[in-house]
């Protein structure tokens, strides 16, 4: 059965941890959806993982768009979230609101996420009056990683802390149904998932918010980023490459392709064609 904003409200009252991790592409949606994943996100992280840029600064709408029509036709029960990449809301409300319904209506997404408090409570407020789910996303923010000095932990003084409280409370009166705390101290994590009615989901926010997600990439082995938050669940990376090793060297040694791989054709049919190519050297 199709997840719905709602069944997360049901997880986080009965206590359900709620895992959620990342998708890309068609293959990688697919096998998350069957595995159970109730909440896969386009995240706009394919910048790095996926783009290979230094940033997620650089992921426009076309990018987003492209890449949730692959995961949603990977999916089936699976709801999924698109970020709204950089520049796609900050302008104005109304463009924010136009963004987000490209995202549902021509990439097929059933949510949107947005990075920010207060400063865009409006903007969200607007996307879920126009119909259109919203998640939350506080503490580290990966657009705003140039304004913040790099990739760090994000409310551990007392100001810092009590702003990011802030900006839960009103993302929650928003309207958003639920908000992603990334880089964010454990406690601090835990007593905004306490504050709020809707769920927390946290990356590099201990164990105390109400779900989890991870960048695909980094459960799975692929590349060379290994963050502190992330726990490799395979070694991908040395799979493929010796699988492609492997390839290699049968090419090179006339192993592959075999006879089981090769397509046959009928012997007669191969008889009148060489009588054919004959006659055509011979005129």
């Amino acid at each position: 059965m199709p997840v719905r904003i709602t069944k997360l409200q049901e997880m986080k009252q009965a206590g359900d941890r709620i895992p959620c991790i990342t998708a890309y592409d068609h293959p990688t949606a697919r096998l998350a959806d069957t595995a159970g994943i109730p909440l896969i996100l386009v995240g706009d992280s394919l910048g790095n993982v996926v783009l290979g840029y230094a940033s997620t600064v650089h992921v426009t709408m076309d990018d987003m768009v492209r890449h949730t029509q692959a995961v949603v036709r990977g999916t089936t029960n699976a709801l999924v979230v698109a970020d709204m990449p950089f520049m796609s809301y900050q302008a104005s409300v109304e463009e924010g609101v136009r963004n987000a319904g490209r995202l549902v209506q021509e990439a097929g997404a059933h949510a949107v996420k947005l990075e920010g408090g207060k400063a865009i409570a409006e903007t969200v407020r607007r996307i879920v009056t126009a119909g259109i789910p919203v998640l939350g996303h506080l503490g580290l923010m990966p657009q705003s990683v140039n304004q913040l000095g790099g990739y760090r932990v994000q409310g551990r003084t007392l100001p810092q802390a009590q702003e990011l409280l802030e900006d839960a409370e009103a993302l929650e009166a928003a309207g958003a149904f639920g908000v992603v705390l990334e880089g964010v101290p454990g406690p601090l994590a835990e007593m905004v998932t306490k504050r709020l009615r809707v769920a927390t989901i946290g990356i590099g926010a201990g164990a105390g918010c109400d779900g989890q997600i991870q960048v695909l990439h980094d459960v799975l082995g692929l590349g060379t980023r290994q963050p502190q938050h992330a726990k490799r669940y395979a070694d991908l990376d040395r799979i493929i490459e010796q699988a492609i090793v492997a390839y290699a060297g049968e090419v090179r040694d006339g192993q592959f392709p075999g006879a089981e791989h090769t397509t046959d054709i009928d012997d007669a049919v191969l008889g009148e064609l060489l009588g054919v190519v004959r006659s055509t050297v011979e005129d």
